[in-house]
């Protein structure tokens, strides 16, 4: 008779035999400052005496927890699909009703509560398709190429899932920018990749050098199989939108290395900065000719949680995949079935989306002005946070071009470095956690997304109302003063 070895305590499942991947990963947004932040807000609820009465979190891009406010009309047609007695209801506009019959036509009987096919509704892949054509200036887009998520990241990690293979020295190596979004860090270490890191040039506002990339390559070539690359624009946590020869430069080098390339493109609403401008990958891929459109493998993403939409809590995004080999693909379209099919509230309002009111429909005057104002406003906050951490000593701020974030870089005294490896904190972390027991704000340190050795950060959201954001700065810059004294 033979016994199951068992950990401490008689548990079947212990740290010591579970699935050691899993212990590796990583996820800082979501990390230990953000649940020291949930047990402080616990505390000032349950009265317990702070020098602050609310914890402002600017550690995640969730834009209606920072009190942006949904779209009007994305949230009318949500509210008919969720329960259809309101088609009847005269106080919706004629065009909400249109749209909603027309989603609800799509469901198995009638209802968003019914499983949907697993790429997604075939009418909201086709609508999907139409976008991408219409932002790209006329460059055809097949439905068939098309698959619906919930949010990107489930995208990102079945592509990156259909990609790992290889043992030890031959173990699938990924291209990541550092900084990264810890998705990424996090779902190779899940999957047991190797991640190649490739810096972003900080003095460069946050640039991308092929130089660097080649740097990278050549360097991981000695200990795995490099396969893929992703790039993220606009950047997150870094906030640069790339140039359109950058993009260029990237596909020629994906080209020559022979890699598969991932194109992160889920804040490409929101550019700010005057002379930048967002270039889709698969757009630029295309117009350098059928020598590139007709042979690089890539794949690009896209969400509803971002840009002016923010919806977050939907979950919903998708995936185009280009030049994937035909056999690959009925496997792509197997992994995805095996999850049934992405929540298809998400995929509705994921449709409203790619197909907004248009001029003569009723909703039209509401909604652009809706969505003009969300992105005028983060276009301000991102210009006001700028500026003010640059007037502060110690503290160095890239222009925020794009995307919702900002990733100032800051300089800590050697005593505050010393205490940090004392208390077993990276710098960063204990500038954070300072700054969170003493002002009751959520940031996190850079060392959550990779920084080059010796340079400290942190990444904060440009997301909080414009009044409270001011508030914010302020406090930052406050706090940096009082650290910077208490540990020179």
């Amino acid at each position: 008779m033979s016994h199951q070895v068992t950990g401490s305590g008689g548990k079947v499942l212990t740290l010591e035999n579970m699935n050691p991947n899993v212990r590796k990963v990583e996820y800082a947004v979501r990390g230990a400052i953000v649940q020291r932040a949930v047990q402080i807000e616990k505390e000032l609820k349950e009265g317990v005496k702070k020098p602050f009465t609310e914890v402002i979190k600017a550690n995640i891009g969730d834009a209606h927890a920072m009190g942006q406010k949904p779209i009007t009309f994305f949230r009318q047609v949500l509210a008919l699909c969720a329960y259809p007695d309101l088609l009847e209801d005269n106080k919706f506009p004629e065009d909400a009703k249109q749209r909603a019959r027309r989603i609800l036509g799509a469901c198995g009987g009638r209802s968003i509560g019914a499983y949907s096919a697993s790429q997604g509704i075939e009418c909201i892949r086709q609508d999907v398709s139409r976008y991408i054509e219409k932002r790209d200036g006329g460059i055809p887009s097949n439905p068939d190429n098309i698959y619906l998520s919930t949010g990107a990241s489930d995208a990102i990690v079945t592509m990156l899932k259909l990609l790992v293979c290889g043992e030890g020295p031959d173990r699938t190596g990924v291209m990541i920018s550092i900084p990264q979004y810890p998705l990424y860090s996090a779902a190779l270490a899940d999957l047991a990749a190797v991640q190649i890191s490739y810096y972003l040039d900080e003095d460069r506002c946050w640039g991308l050098d092929v130089a660097e990339l080649k740097r990278a390559l050549s360097a991981a070539r000695t200990h795995c199989n490099p396969r893929v690359i992703c790039i993220i624009n606009p950047g997150n946590p870094t906030g640069q939108v790339q140039s359109r020869k950058c993009i260029e430069d990237v596909i020629r080098f994906a080209k020559e290395e022979h890699l598969f390339l991932m194109a992160d493109e889920v804040y490409q609403d929101n550019v700010y900065a005057e002379g930048c401008k967002f270039h889709s990958f698969k757009k630029v891929l295309f117009e350098m000719g059928p020598e590139f459109s007709s042979t690089v493998e890539m794949a690009s993403f896209h969400s509803t949680s971002k840009c002016y939409m923010g919806e977050c809590g939907f979950r919903s995004g998708y995936m185009e995949v280009i030049n994937m080999d035909p056999e690959v693909k009925v496997q792509l379209t197997k992994l995805v079935s095996v999850r049934l099919c992405p929540p298809v509230t998400g995929q509705a309002l994921l449709e409203l989306v790619v197909n907004p009111p248009q001029p003569d429909e009723p909703s039209y005057s509401t909604f652009m002005k809706e969505r003009t104002d969300v992105l005028a406003a983060l276009a301000e906050k991102a210009g006001l946070t700028e500026k003010t951490f640059n007037t502060v000593p110690g503290i160095i701020c890239n222009p925020v071009q794009g995307a919702m974030y900002t990733f100032p870089r800051i300089t800590l005294p050697q005593r505050a470095i010393d205490t940090a490896k004392e208390e077993g904190l990276a710098p960063d972390m204990l500038y954070c956690m300072r700054l969170l027991e003493e002002e009751g704000i959520c940031l996190v340190p850079g060392s959550g997304f990779g920084q080059r050795e010796g340079t400290f950060h942190f990444r904060m959201t440009i997301l909080p109302p414009t009044e409270k954001l001011k508030v914010v700065l302020q406090k930052i810059r406050d706090f940096h003063v009082r650290f910077t004294k208490q540990f020179s």
